[in-house]
């Protein structure tokens, strides 16, 4: 997942936005020639545009999220990123089987409510 992606993520079931944003693994990546910078909210500096002092936006161009969270602070609910692609779905299409699995690889990383299993949806 790029990280410029959360200037325009929100919660598929509340619209909160902007999610938090917890990365468990990140790469490095060749970043394209023609850079945009965010408009709302800064996904690699975790703030709002008009707060920052100055961006970095050709080193968050050369990053990508592998593995991570994806919370919303509005509703609670959560939303798991694996391999790259952020699972955001409404709850009735959830696949919980591969979100057991989500908190199975990374519990050690996880807030202690995700893996007590509270508030999932």
């Amino acid at each position: 997942m790029k990280y410029r992606l959360l200037d325009i993520l929100a919660c598929p079931m509340c619209k909160g936005f902007p999610l938090k944003l917890t990365v468990f693994e990140e790469h490095s990546i060749t970043p394209p020639e023609k850079i945009r910078k965010c408009e709302l909210y800064c996904g690699y500096h975790r703030g709002f545009v008009k707060d920052l002092a100055e961006t970095l936006c050709e080193r968050c161009y050369g990053l990508e999220v592998g593995a991570g969270l994806l919370e919303c602070v509005s509703c609670g609910r959560w939303y798991p990123i694996v391999n790259e692609i952020p699972r955001m779905l409404p709850d009735d299409l959830r696949d919980r089987k591969l979100e057991k699995q989500f908190i199975e690889s990374w519990r050690n990383f996880l807030p202690p409510r995700l893996v007590n299993g509270s508030k999932q949806s």
